[in-house]
């Protein structure tokens, strides 16, 4: 150990003591549950997919490792496996407890009315923005004043009488 160089003595002092917190990030909990066939784990796996972690910004219960996302998954698995409710009846359950926030696609009504149509509105009014700049634009490039309208016809009496003769040979 000690023919190799100072440089790589620290590198390798470094990467041993930082072995332990890289393994320790490196392991994640994976819940395990058992299901009675394949169709209640598909269930339970569209669910947890479909709901939205309360902790986390755009991240479902399936990719979350929050605390509250990995007791929701519990509470998924228990109302699908041992409650046997319906997907439905899992959406309302987690509704009233959590809100509209936990469903990535929240209904219409008088509590969420402005995430539906603040985009609709916002899309209206930049559509109009760009339909006045294409107007304005349409118009301050085809009037031209009495004193460009004459050196326009200058320019073009010029090049009638002078025609430019091409290079090609």
């Amino acid at each position: 150990m000690n023919n190799l160089p100072g440089k790589t003595m620290r590198w390798l002092m470094l990467l041993t003591l930082m072995m332990p917190a890289a393994s320790a990030l490196a392991v994640s909990q994976i819940d395990t549950f058992e299901f009675a066939d394949e169709i209640e784990q598909r269930r339970y796996r569209a669910l947890i997919e479909e709901f939205r972690c309360p902790k986390c910004l755009n991240t479902n219960l399936a990719g979350s490792d929050a605390p509250i996302a990995q007791d929701l998954r519990k509470t998924v698995y228990r109302l699908v496996a041992r409650e046997a409710m319906s997907d439905q009846q899992v959406r309302d359950y987690l509704q009233a407890r959590y809100g509209d926030f936990v469903l990535y696609d929240p209904p219409f009504n008088a509590r969420t009315w402005y995430i539906w149509l603040v985009p609709i509105a916002l899309a209206l009014l930049a559509l109009l923005v760009l339909l006045r700049m294409q107007r304005a634009g349409q118009r301050a490039a085809t009037a031209l004043d009495a004193g460009q309208q004459a050196k326009l016809q200058d320019i073009l009496a010029e090049s009638a009488r002078h025609p430019v003769q091409s290079s090609n040979r």
